[in-house]
């Protein structure tokens, strides 16, 4: 009675095939750990990329944060630059006045008053008729 007898392939007798397969192995092998190393150099990219975004979000709320401060000092320095500019007009419509006053006891009195002449601040700002005063700046103020 024949056994059945599986035949033997011809790569398990060839040392060809066997040299093929050994090198079939190894290229699967290095395949394998390409891809390993592949997958480990995404997975790095993935967490740089992760924790740049996270600092350039802290950075862009720091910036926002900021700039907040920075439009609430202008509107507070706007407001108390229009109640200068009121107190400024109301002075001066005062100061009018009392030249009007001057000028009614000179004409009626006949008194010799040097009447000064009123600036027009819309006209040259720059030369109103003021005391010098130093401009003292801080660190505080130019920080934006």
């Amino acid at each position: 009675m024949a056994s059945a007898q599986r035949p033997a392939s011809s790569s398990d007798s060839d040392p060809r095939y066997a040299n093929i397969d050994e090198r079939k192995r190894k290229r699967m092998l290095s395949n394998r750990e390409s891809a390993r190393r592949s997958r480990m150099r995404k997975q790095k990219q993935l967490g740089d990329l992760a924790e740049e975004m996270s600092t350039l979000q802290k950075e862009n709320s720091q910036i926002s944060e900021r700039i907040s401060a920075a439009a609430q000092r202008y509107i507070e320095m706007q407001s108390a630059n229009n109640v200068l500019r009121a107190q400024a007009m109301e002075l001066t419509d005062r100061l009018r006045s009392l030249n009007s006053v001057l000028h009614i006891m000179e004409e009626v009195g006949g008194y010799d008053v040097v009447i000064p002449e009123i600036p027009d601040p819309l006209l040259e700002p720059w030369q109103l008729p003021c005391p010098i005063q130093p401009i003292f700046a801080s660190v505080d103020m130019l920080e934006y």
